[in-house]
């Protein structure tokens, strides 16, 4: 749908909005574990919530494509996550609160080790300390010169991610990552996906130069390796979309730089699921939209950790009853795209769907899980149709047409 459509029906409205989205919950079946690690886990609130709600499956992109975090979280809050395709150094420096302008091209930072050779040996350079992490931070940021008009700014995250950004007129993001992906090859040169970004390649070379003779008496953290251009640009905010006051609960900073891109409120100071239910209930009278982002699910997929990931499912489990004495408007219950541990990566895999309000139409699933909502009345949709029908659950819709 084309979203002045939707924003051209959205109505004034008082309702409250739950999202609980469990990053990567979408699993396969392990036949020597039982099934899926939905299907394992103990859930009996959410089985009893799946009970009376609608269920479904989304596709966070298109069948067969496996998503990025980025655009799989667009889509959950109904921008088209090819329009949206948003490069991972925005979402890291908005995800520390770091104030961008529409000069910069952003670019996330692995530091990395190489050897004397400059193959790269260990791609996330040994785990570094978030303290060595801003030291090594400060030290670049001391030595480097560019020139030609343009600011140089390195930002530290965590452990060894840290954020480049190069401020300056006529710059662009069109530019390939020089991350190998794998250990055993070299840093890959910067090239330019468009003629017009020559300039801002031949800057990312420079800085890549200077920053190996910076460096190069680090025992780990000896380079760099650059992931995810991106020009920064102003995005209509769920606010003037919606009409919604949004507040997000999360504790990885990317996520927190999602949302801060859709014009959400950021709470900074949760780190566990406890302190994120209960920051839910403690803001509940506060706004009218609630993303509470679950990132342990995802991490234990990647680590193909399928008891872990079970695990996380069950101690979410325990938290429902808590979010549904708060008797929100509309409830959904999700994930933004499939880990499962079987593959320890994202994967094309729909994942499961719950949508709870007073207005939705009950379906015969009786568990939340990935082939039990194949049978819900919302059947199988893309991700970015979600917005629309929680909306019209919540009565934030008005009639098109005469």
């Amino acid at each position: 749908m084309d979203p002045s459509v939707l924003t051209g029906l959205v109505v004034p409205g008082s309702s409250k909005i739950v999202f609980i989205i469990l990053d990567g919950v979408g699993g396969i079946q392990m036949e020597e574990k039982g099934g899926t690690e939905l299907q394992v886990a103990r859930t009996p609130n959410l089985d009893k919530l799946a009970e009376v709600s609608s269920c479904g499956l989304l596709e966070p992109v298109s069948p067969g494509i496996t998503p990025g975090s980025g655009p799989s979280h667009f889509a959950l809050f109904g921008y088209d996550p090819i329009q949206y395709n948003i490069g991972r150094g925005i979402l890291e420096a908005t995800g520390i609160d770091f104030p961008l302008t529409e000069r910069d091209v952003v670019a996330r930072i692995n530091f990395a080790t190489v050897n004397k050779d400059g193959t790269v040996i260990d791609r996330r350079a040994g785990r570094i300390s978030s303290d060595i992490n801003k030291r090594i931070c400060q030290k670049l940021q001391k030595g480097l010169r560019l020139g030609g008009g343009v600011e140089v700014i390195v930002e530290p995250v965590k452990e060894h991610r840290a954020v480049l950004v190069l401020r300056g007129e006529g710059l662009r993001g069109e530019i390939e990552d020089t991350d190998p992906e794998r250990e055993g090859l070299p840093p890959l040169e910067p090239k330019p996906l468009t003629p017009e970004a020559e300039k801002t390649v031949a800057l990312v070379r420079e800085f890549v130069l200077q920053t190996r003779q910076i460096l190069a008496d680090e025992p780990k953290a000896n380079m760099v390796l650059l992931r995810g251009f991106a020009k920064h640009t102003l995005y209509p905010s769920m606010k003037e979309r919606y009409g919604l006051n949004a507040l997000a609960i999360a504790a990885y900073p990317m996520y927190r730089g999602i949302s801060r891109l859709v014009g959400m409120i950021v709470l900074s100071n949760v780190a566990t699921l406890e302190e994120e239910f209960r920051a839910l209930t403690d803001h509940f009278a506060k706004y009218d939209f609630f993303f509470l982002h679950v990132k342990q699910t995802d991490s234990r997929g990647e680590d193909g950790d399928f008891e872990g990931k079970v695990a996380v499912i069950e101690d979410v489990d325990r938290y429902i009853p808590q979010v549904r004495l708060l008797q929100p408007d509309v409830l959904v219950v999700t994930g933004d795209h499939s880990t499962p541990a079987k593959m320890a990566s994202h994967s094309w895999h729909p994942l499961p769907l719950i949508l709870h309000s007073k207005y939705c139409l009950v379906d015969p699933v009786k568990k939340f899980d990935e082939v039990s909502c194949i049978g819900g009345v919302l059947g199988k949709m893309p991700s970015v149709d979600l917005m629309p029908l929680v909306l019209a659950h919540a009565r934030r819709l008005t009639k098109f047409g005469a």
